[in-house]
């Protein structure tokens, strides 16, 4: 099992707590999101309180990730927001299913790497790559974020069928997933 790192998920408040609140991902992975009193929140781009994060609510949120639990650095709100399900649809997300394979098929530029090499990232460019991932294929849990030989970057989803890698390039665009 692989160790806690910097990532983050996509969705819409289920419900909430004193403590944090739960999300689901456009393809219903269910996610329990612990707040701190360091956790920042932003409503679109401006900054925002904890009480803005109420259920039915489209939120990023950014933190260290354990499973399908973030303590979260960051919440934004999306206002108007659908929680990444136009996005996940647009990419063509395959939802967890058990015992089903994972299509072998890649879109966009795949830069030349070997899976398990890079050097596993925190803190602001984790997340600002996770952001950039989220953005476009949303539907999963980014667990992990790896600096590439290139510069590049790969971001390691799960809790879906497809695409777990997804390449962020040294601007923080979305270059293609696999």
């Amino acid at each position: 099992m692989a160790e806690p790192s910097a990532g983050g998920a996509t969705g819409i408040v289920d419900t909430t707590s004193t403590s944090g609140f739960t999300i689901s991902t456009a393809t219903g992975v269910k996610v329990t999101v612990a707040e701190a009193s360091s956790t920042t929140y932003k409503k679109g781009t401006h900054r925002a309180s904890e009480s803005a994060v109420k259920k039915g609510v489209s939120v990023l949120v950014l933190g260290t990730v354990d499973s399908a639990n973030v303590a979260a650095t960051q919440v934004v709100v999306q206002p108007g927001g659908d929680g990444g399900a136009a996005a996940a649809k647009a990419a063509g997300v395959v939802p967890f299913e058990q015992g089903t394979p994972s299509p072998a098929k890649s879109v966009g530029e795949i830069p030349d790497y070997t899976e398990g090499e890079g050097t596993i990232l925190a803190g602001t460019t984790a997340y600002k790559a996770t952001k950039a991932a989220q953005a476009i294929v949303p539907g999963g849990v980014a667990n992990r974020v790896v600096k590439l030989s290139g510069g590049e970057y790969e971001v390691h989803n799960v809790g879906v069928n497809w695409p777990h890698h997804i390449f962020v390039s040294k601007d923080f665009k979305v270059l293609g997933y696999e």
